[in-house]
């Protein structure tokens, strides 16, 4: 049984899955983007996002983790200068996954993973919004005007 086992095993043995991974994380930071199988590129958002994550931190232990995982010191280099600055401000959600159509051979649902380009606006966290406040001012103002 496959109690509290996490991920997907992709037809592939642990060691092989994992130099897969790396594989495909160095080619995703080097070309901004790959098309893949649907259930690979899940797997590999998880992967990315991590290594997003620790360029985001700009460490020299988080650097060592990463090189963990990717072993080509440009691509580390690319991450931690280029592309993580980019998503500074932005609270995850670096990768984004469009479906294709199925792959001719196979019919294996086919994606496109890439980063996500887009500025993000990170929003002020209040209990009512700006149309909530309005509407209960108009309101208000609408009872004043009934009772005199």
């Amino acid at each position: 049984m496959r109690h509290n086992k996490s991920g997907r095993r992709l037809g592939r043995k642990p060691d092989h899955r994992q130099h897969m991974m790396q594989n495909m994380v160095i080619s995703f930071f080097e070309n901004e983007r790959i098309t893949t199988t649907v259930t690979r590129a899940k797997e590999l958002r998880k992967l990315a996002e991590k290594m997003i994550t620790f360029g985001k931190r700009g460490d020299l232990h988080a650097r060592r983790q990463v090189l963990r995982v990717i072993h080509d010191q440009k691509i580390v280099a690319k991450l931690f200068e280029m592309i993580s600055p980019r998503y500074a401000d932005r609270p995850g959600g670096y990768t984004r996954i469009i479906r294709l159509e199925n792959r001719q051979g196979d019919n294996a649902p086919m994606a496109v993973i890439e980063l996500v380009e887009e500025g993000f606006v990170a929003q002020k966290k209040s209990d009512e919004t700006d149309s909530d406040q309005a509407v209960a001012a108009e309101t208000v103002e609408s009872s004043e005007a009934a009772t005199a």
